[in-house]
């Protein structure tokens, strides 16, 4: 079965009271049509269409490499009018399934059973049953159960809005029947639009049985209009990802407040996160490891048995087995952290590697540095590694001690197992198992008095 998707995005979307496109609105860090396309994308022998409008060319670079064909409505006339910019796509053999770049959650398995009710005898109808359905159009059946039409709210009779029985919108059906509707459609209604609604009782009025399926949830059938749905269906989202962990295994110390905002590549076993932790982009987590409370995570790969302490936040880079990172410690990107590693509080490393068993204990900023094994870094160091223009690379061999408040200005080398006194400025090179060091000396001014506020 060829399958031809059609994704409607071209709605302006002006509760939501924003410039951006209301489809490039953000659930977990991706665009709401991001999230129905990556959906509908997992269905074989499909080929997918997006009608989009509003914010055309801001959709278009945001989502250019989406593998779909993209038709502009420029009148935004109806939903029947946005499908009917697609007609050159539809073949006659091809089901057609029709679906809304504002509604996100909805599951594969629910499009799968939609699709299992399409024949050529058939169109099939995705409903949702909701105690207020104000806003749906609702679906009319005969008294046998048959569907007879949809009629949309400001079109309703009083008693047709008593109907509990909403339209979702989404629908699958043959391509040849579709094309045939789509050229019948009116405008002759309270909106004066064309309604994709009209194709059910047109389907009746041809003897083509409607088949209606709904969803597990009603969240998966949601849109959004305005800020409010859009935080009910991210944190929806959230709860599905929260509950997909702890099945696999690991220990939210509160599933409300966690944030999944990417993928997990990988998963170990005996992972402890707690609260307010959000992980994003692609993320790796080992066995053992245990995340404290308010860490961010960006594509991360974090090996077994590490400790991550509250408030950390690592970006792009590589724990190694053993280590201990934070609290308050920031990893920037294309920082490789070896295993047994501790970085403590206020140390922030960039697109430096640390051997095995270094210690960066408390507040000091390493960058662009190979560091070797077994050195230990003293509070407040730095490496000046920019002048400006240009950076320069630091190296500390293995085993070296670097004091407290030390700078070292690069390019520079510090041997193997030297020492480099606390508070020493470094602008040479080193030589191993050496102490170096760079003050003045001390001496005390016998006399000297503080200087005292001259009465006016």
């Amino acid at each position: 079965m060829k399958i031809t998707t059609i994704i409607l995005a071209a709605g302006k979307g002006t509760r939501m009271r924003s410039e951006l496109p209301k489809v490039l609105h953000p659930i977990a860090n991706r665009p709401l049509l991001q999230h129905v396309y990556d959906m509908s994308h997992q269905l074989p022998d499909n080929a997918i269409t997006i009608i989009y409008g509003h914010g055309a060319e801001l959709v278009l670079s945001t989502l250019k490499n989406l593998d779909a064909s993209w038709v502009e409505q420029r009148q935004q006339l109806g939903t029947g009018h946005a499908v009917q910019q697609a007609s050159g796509q539809i073949g006659d053999t091809d089901t057609v399934l029709i679906l809304y770049g504002d509604v996100p959650l909805l599951k594969l398995s629910t499009v799968q059973t939609l699709l299992a009710n399409v024949n050529a005898q058939t169109l099939a109808l995705l409903t949702v049953t909701l105690d207020n359905p104000y806003g749906y159009g609702r679906i009319v059946r005969d008294a046998s159960g048959a569907v007879t039409k949809i009629v949309e709210e400001k079109d309703a009779t009083p008693e047709e809005k008593l109907i509990q029985e909403g339209n979702t919108g989404i629908l699958a059906v043959q391509g040849d029947k579709l094309k045939q509707w789509l050229n019948r459609l009116g405008n002759n209604n309270a909106q004066g639009e064309y309604y994709l609604t009209d194709v059910i009782e047109m389907a009746v009025a041809d003897g083509i049985k409607v088949v209606t399926s709904q969803p597990e949830t009603v969240d998966e059938v949601l849109g959004v209009n305005n800020r409010l749905q859009l935080s009910h269906l991210e944190r929806v989202y959230q709860q599905e990802q929260a509950a997909t962990l702890m099945e696999q295994g690991v220990t939210l110390l509160d599933p409300a407040r966690f944030d999944l905002r990417g993928t997990i590549a990988s998963l170990g076993t005996d992972i402890v996160i707690d609260i307010n932790v959000i992980l994003e982009g692609t993320t790796s987590i080992g066995n053992n490891v245990k995340i404290g409370a308010n860490c961010h995570l960006i594509n991360a790969t974090i090996a077994d048995n590490v400790e991550i302490f509250s408030h950390t936040v690592i970006e792009n880079a590589v724990v190694g087995q053993g280590s201990r990172i934070g609290p308050f410690a920031r990893l920037r990107p294309e920082t490789e952290i070896a295993d047994n590693v501790h970085i403590g509080n206020f140390v922030e490393i960039k697109k430096s590697t640390v051997a095995t068993g270094s210690k960066i204990n408390h507040l000091s900023y390493i960058g662009d540095a190979s560091v070797g094994a077994k050195v230990n870094i003293g509070a407040g160091t730095i490496t000046c590694n920019y002048d400006g223009v240009n950076k320069f690379r630091t190296v500390i061999e293995d085993g070296a001690f670097i004091g407290s408040d030390s700078q070292l200005v690069a390019p520079v080398t510090i041997g193997k197992n030297a020492t480099i006194g606390a508070g020493s400025t470094i602008t040479k090179d080193t030589p191993e198992n050496q102490l170096t060091l760079s003050r003045i000396k001390q001496f005390t001014i016998s006399g000297w008095q503080r200087p005292v506020k001259q009465e006016k």
